[in-house]
C-alpha cells in the first residue's frame, strides 16, 4: 500500500502554513478523517495533513478531475466511494464562473460509511472558507500575471519606439517590429505584408529559419479577409481544418492607410500545441499595426509608394554598416525626361499617374535586396548592392527601355516617355551614399546633356561628366560663403488680390554674394548645400540674420499685421537639435511673434510629418505661423492637411500657370481655395507672373498672390526702410 506522505513534493512545507488552519478546522469537523489533503486543478498537492500513512487519494482525485459535472450555483460538489476498504470523500471547489480550481480530499478509517451529504454538511462551513480563500488567491493571482503581462507589453512598446517619438528610424524597423512580436509574444512565425509597399517581411525565433511556405500557402486569404472584413482574425482552434490552412494558431490584424484603407495585414503563428492568441495579445498586436501605418506614412512616398530619401539613406547606411566584407555597391540616378511636357498637354494628373508607374517598375526590384526611393519631384534613385558598374548599367538600360514602353497614345495626342539614367558605384569615403549619389546625378545631367532617354557612367575619364562634376566646387564657395558673411537677403511681396486692405506680407529669399560682388541666385548653390547636406547650416544663417535685421523694427510691427515668411528646409526640419535653435531664437529677438512665419514644402512637411508636426505646435505656441509651401505638387496633399497647424497654403507655381489653360487645373486650385477657407487658411498663388492670372486667381478664390506680377524681390534692407510704401501697395 503506497504511503501518501511518499507523494507530495519538498516544497510543498512553504506553502503548507497558509493552509493549516483549513486542515484543522475540517480534522474538528470530522476527527475520524485520518488522511485530508488538498490539490490545485491540475491534481498537484498543494497542503497534507501530517503523520498520515494511508493509501494514496491521488486517484480520486484524478476521477474527480476528469468527469466533471457541468457546472451549477453550487460552488462545492463531489461524491465518496470506498478506496481501498475505507471510506472516502471528494469535495470539488469551483469559482464563481464553475470552473473546478481546487479538489480536497477526506480518508477515513471508520467502520460507518456515513453518506456524502451528511458528510458534506458537516465539513460546508470549512470547504467554503477554504473555496473563498483559493478564489481570491486566483484572483490575485491573475492579476500578478495580468500586471507583467502589461509591463512586458509596455517594454515591447518602447524598445520598438524611437527614443523621440519622432526619431528617424534606424534600419529595417519594419522588421524589428515584427521580430519584437515573434519574441514577445512566444510565435513561430511572423509575417508583415503589404503589396503596395512591395512589403513582404517574415521572422522566426532568434536563431531559426522562417518557414515562409506556411506563409505562402495563406497570405491571400489573410489580405482577404483583412480587407473584406476589416477587423481582426484569431484562429485558436479549428473542428475541420481546411487544406490551405496551415496547422498552427493564427492572428492576423488589418494593415491601414493613413486615410483607413486597408493596405495589408500582420499576422502571428503558433504551434497547435501552443498558448491561445488571448484579447490581450489581440489589443497589442493592434497598437504594432497602427505602429505600423505610421511607419509607413512617415518611410514612404504617398504617390510612388517608394521609400522617401531620409528612409532610403538611412536603410542604406544600416545595410551597408552591417556587412561583415566589403562588396562593390552601385546607385542609379533616374530623372524622367519633360515631365513637364506632359503635364502641361494632358495635365497634372497625367504626370502623377506616370510617376506612379515608373515607380511601380522600379518596385519589382531588379536585384536581390535593391532599395528604391523617390529622390525628389520626377527623381528617383536606386541602390543596387553587391553590384559592380558593369552589372549596373544593364540593370539601367533595362529600366530605360522598359520606361519607354510606357509611351503612347493619349486622348488625341502621344505621350512620349523616356527617362534619363545615371549610374555610379559608391566611393570608399565617409558618406558612401551622398557621394555616389552626387556622382550619379552628374552622370544623369551628361546623360540629359547628350540627348536624353540614355544610360552614362560616372567617370573620372569622361570629360563632359568631369564638366558637371566642377558642381562640387560650389560647395567650397558656399563654405567661403558662410565664413565671409557674403549672403544677403531679399524680401518679395505677398499681397491680396481682392479689394480688401491688409497689412502687407513678405517671403524673405536667400542670394550669395561672389567675391566681385555679383548677386547669385539660389539656383546656382542651393541644390549643390542641398546634396552636400549644407542646408541646416544656410537655415541657420537665415534665421538668425533675419531676426537680427527685423529687431529694431520691433516696434514697428507690434500690433500692425506685418509679417515675414523664413524658409524651413527639409533636412532642417530632420535635424535634432533645429526646433531647440530656433525656439530659443525667436524668444531671444525681442519680436512680436505674430510677425513671423515659417514656411515648409508640402514634400518637406510630409516626408518628417511627425516632427513638421512637433516643430509648428511648438513655434504656435510662441505666437508665430507656418505656411505650406508648393501646395498640390502630390495627390496626397489633401490627406496630411489635416494634421497640420498651417495657417496658410501656398498653390504651387505648377498649379497656377497652367490654371489659365486648363479647366481641370482651374477646377483643382477652386478647390484647394473653397477647402482652405472652410478650414480657416488663407490662400497664396505663387509665380503669379501676368496681370492675367493675377485676376484669374483673384476670380478662383485665392486671398494672396506672389510673383513678378505682385512684386519682384528687393533687399530687405530697403523694404525695413520703407514700410509705408508698402501698406500703400497693400491698399490699393
Amino acid at each position: 500500500m503506497a504511503a501518501i506522505a511518499h507523494s507530495f513534493p519538498q516544497h510543498l512545507s512553504a506553502t503548507r502554513p497558509s493552509l493549516d488552519p483549513y486542515g484543522h478546522l475540517l480534522r474538528m469537523l470530522m476527527p475520524r478523517a485520518v488522511g485530508i489533503a488538498f490539490y490545485d486543478a491540475d491534481g498537484k498537492p498543494m497542503w497534507v495533513a501530517d503523520g498520515y500513512e494511508g493509501p494514496d487519494p491521488l486517484p480520486l482525485v484524478r476521477a474527480a478531475l476528469s468527469d466533471v459535472p457541468p457546472a451549477t450555483t453550487a460552488r462545492i460538489d463531489g461524491f465518496s466511494q470506498d478506496h481501498e476498504g475505507a471510506p472516502a470523500y471528494v469535495f470539488r471547489l469551483r469559482d464563481s464562473d464553475g470552473n473546478v480550481i481546487a479538489v480536497a480530499t477526506l480518508l477515513t478509517r471508520d467502520i460507518e460509511n456515513h453518506p456524502y451529504s451528511f458528510v458534506q454538511h458537516l465539513v460546508q462551513p470549512a470547504l467554503e472558507c477554504l473555496q473563498r480563500e483559493l478564489e481570491a488567491r486566483n484572483s490575485l493571482g491573475e492579476l500578478s500575471r495580468d500586471l507583467r503581462a502589461r509591463d512586458d507589453d509596455l517594454n515591447l512598446l518602447l524598445r520598438i519606439t524611437p527614443d523621440e517619438a519622432d526619431g528617424a528610424p534606424q534600419g529595417d524597423e519594419l522588421g524589428t517590429l515584427v521580430q519584437a512580436c515573434v519574441d514577445h509574444l512566444g510565435c513561430a512565425l511572423g509575417a508583415l505584408v503589404v503589396p503596395e509597399r512591395n512589403i513582404a517581411i517574415c521572422r522566426a525565433p532568434a536563431g531559426q529559419k522562417p518557414q515562409v511556405e506556411i506563409l505562402s500557402r495563406i497570405h491571400r486569404h489573410l489580405l482577404n479577409w483583412a480587407q473584406l472584413q476589416r477587423r481582426n482574425l484569431t484562429i485558436n482552434r479549428v473542428r475541420a481544418r481546411p487544406v490551405e490552412l496551415p496547422p498552427f494558431k493564427i492572428l492576423s490584424t488589418p494593415i491601414r492607410h493613413a486615410s483607413g484603407r486597408v493596405v495589408g495585414f500582420l499576422a502571428l503563428f503558433r504551434e497547435e500545441a501552443g498558448d491561445d492568441f488571448e484579447p490581450r495579445s489581440e489589443q497589442l498586436v493592434e497598437l504594432l499595426a497602427r505602429k505600423t501605418t505610421t511607419i509607413l506614412q512617415n518611410n514612404f512616398d504617398a504617390l510612388t509608394a517608394l521609400l522617401t530619401r531620409p528612409a532610403f539613406e538611412t536603410q542604406v547606411r544600416a545595410l551597408v554598416a552591417s556587412r561583415r566584407q566589403t562588396v562593390p555597391d552601385s546607385v542609379l540616378y533616374l530623372d524622367v525626361d519633360r515631365l513637364h511636357v506632359v503635364n502641361d498637354n494632358f495635365g497634372l494628373h497625367v504626370g502623377d499617374e506616370l510617376l506612379a508607374r515608373i515607380a511601380e517598375l522600379l518596385r519589382r526590384k531588379p536585384r536581390p535586396g535593391a532599395l528604391v526611393a523617390r529622390i525628389a519631384g520626377d527623381r528617383f534613385g536606386v541602390f543596387l548592392p553587391d553590384c559592380t558598374l558593369d552589372f549596373a548599367q544593364q540593370i539601367a538600360d533595362m529600366i530605360r527601355r522598359q520606361c519607354a514602353e510606357l509611351s503612347g497614345s493619349r486622348g488625341d495626342g502621344m505621350m512620349q516617355v523616356s527617362v534619363s539614367i545615371g549610374v555610379a558605384e559608391l566611393p570608399d569615403t565617409q558618406n558612401p551614399l551622398a557621394h555616389g549619389l552626387a556622382n550619379a546625378e552628374i552622370a544623369c545631367k551628361a546623360a540629359k546633356d547628350r540627348g536624353r532617354d540614355r544610360v552614362e557612367l560616372f567617370q573620372d575619364a569622361d570629360q563632359s561628366i568631369m564638366r558637371r562634376h566642377s558642381d562640387v566646387l560650389v560647395v567650397k564657395r558656399l563654405h567661403e560663403a558662410l565664413e565671409e558673411d557674403r549672403f544677403v537677403l531679399y524680401a518679395q511681396p505677398i499681397l491680396p488680390l481682392g479689394p480688401a486692405h491688409t497689412e502687407p506680407r513678405f517671403e524673405l529669399l536667400l542670394r550669395m554674394l561672389a567675391p566681385d560682388g555679383e548677386v547669385l541666385p539660389p539656383e546656382k548653390f542651393l541644390s549643390a548645400a542641398e546634396r552636400y547636406q549644407m542646408l541646416p547650416v544656410i537655415d541657420r544663417w537665415v534665421v538668425g540674420h533675419a531676426l537680427a535685421a527685423l529687431r529694431p523694427h520691433a516696434g514697428v510691427l507690434r500690433g500692425r499685421g506685418l509679417s515675414f515668411s523664413i524658409n524651413v528646409s527639409g533636412p532642417s526640419l530632420a535635424a535634432e537639435d533645429f526646433l531647440e535653435f530656433l525656439e530659443g531664437s525667436i524668444r531671444s529677438s525681442g519680436l512680436p511673434p505674430e510677425a513671423l512665419c515659417f514656411e515648409l514644402t508640402e514634400t518637406a512637411a510630409v516626408s518628417n510629418l511627425t516632427r513638421a508636426d512637433r516643430l509648428m505646435q511648438r513655434i504656435r505656441l510662441l505666437g508665430c505661423s507656418f505656411a505650406l509651401d508648393d501646395f498640390g505638387t502630390g495627390l496626397s496633399s489633401l490627406a496630411y492637411l489635416k494634421a497640420l497647424p498651417v495657417s496658410v497654403l501656398k498653390i504651387d507655381g505648377s498649379f497656377v500657370r497652367d490654371a489659365g489653360i486648363n479647366q481641370r487645373t482651374e477646377a483643382m486650385v477652386r478647390a484647394i481655395a473653397q477647402l482652405a477657407h472652410t478650414m480657416g487658411m488663407e490662400t497664396v498663388a505663387e509665380y503669379v507672373e501676368t496681370d492675367e492670372l493675377r485676376t484669374r486667381m483673384a476670380g478662383l478664390g485665392v486671398d494672396f498672390g506672389q510673383g513678378f506680377a505682385i512684386g519682384r524681390p528687393v533687399p530687405l534692407e530697403e523694404v525695413l526702410g520703407d514700410l509705408a510704401l508698402y501698406e500703400v501697395m497693400a491698399a490699393r
